[in-house]
């Protein structure tokens, strides 16, 4: 029987991390039965699956599933950074990449220096990253190697990247993690329809609580509203009669409670969903 430990987190900014402890015997069974496993979903069988899952938790108990089952170690769903997000957790969606590692990771703001987000906002083909390639690049600074060792203690050595979507025009990405090895075309094409509706799946989830508990307020709604005739923030300060910071202020909360990537995100989601004309 195989036992897994389940650790479920909130962390600070809302995302959802999942740590699991699973035995190595478990991980070579998974990656000896391969895409050949009899849980696999196959065909069109996934994508009712998928759209039977009705919270993250439930996303999450799935993605491990597919995780184990085409033999990597970690998932990480997140949308795609904007260039001034400094934090990939700001941006995270749901994953079980040990805590540690997500934090090391800000905490030394990798994000900067991450070749595969760099080619996230270029590309929307599937790709992967190898540790080695990554370790060799220039430009990192010299605390990268700590990072680099972690990874190294947590079994990744390669990260493959499923670019996706949601109805909304929000880009994201799936992200596997794992040991070194040659993913097949049609794993790769299975994981990115799986990717697809796991991640359009996750925006249907959060369409439901951003339509019963998002609340904006009536500044919120002005700053919003000045934002999408084109003014700045300096501009909104002027005529709202408040300071810069202030206004500041206001639209990086409204864009957090709109789950927004950025501002502009936030004003097209706000007019789809009618608190601004």
């Amino acid at each position: 029987m195989i036992v897994n430990h389940l650790l479920a987190l909130r962390g600070r900014s809302g995302y959802l991390i999942v740590d699991e402890c699973d035995g190595t015997a478990l991980m070579q069974e998974m990656i000896t039965m391969g895409t050949t496993d009899i849980d696999l979903p196959r065909g069109g069988d996934f994508a009712s699956e998928i759209a039977r899952l009705e919270t993250q938790f439930d996303i999450i108990r799935y993605m491990r599933r597919i995780t184990q089952i085409f033999g990597f170690k970690t998932f990480l769903i997140c949308s795609i950074p904007a260039v001034e997000v400094e934090r990939l957790s700001a941006t995270t969606v749901i994953s079980n990449m040990p805590a540690e590692l997500l934090n090391k990771y800000d905490s030394l703001s990798m994000l900067r220096f991450s070749t595969g987000v760099r080619r996230l906002r270029e590309t929307t083909t599937p790709f992967q990253v190898m540790l080695e390639d990554w370790e060799r690049e220039g430009g990192k600074p010299d605390s990268a190697a700590d990072y680099i060792a972690m990874l190294r203690e947590n079994g990744i050595f390669q990260a493959n990247y499923f670019p996706v979507h949601d109805a909304e025009g929000g880009r994201g990405a799936v992200i596997l993690m794992g040991p070194e090895a040659e993913l097949p075309m049609t794993a790769a094409m299975e994981l990115q329809m799986i990717a697809i509706h796991v991640y359009n799946r996750l925006a249907e989830i959060g369409s439901v609580w951003k339509n019963t508990n998002t609340v904006l307020s009536e500044r919120e709604i002005q700053c919003l509203s000045w934002t999408a005739a084109g003014k700045t923030s300096s501009e909104i300060a002027g005529i709202l009669g408040l300071s810069e910071h202030t206004v500041n202020h206001y639209l990086n909360h409204v864009t957090k409670k709109l789950d927004a990537v950025n501002r502009t995100q936030a004003v097209v989601k706000a007019m789809k969903k009618g608190y601004i004309s």
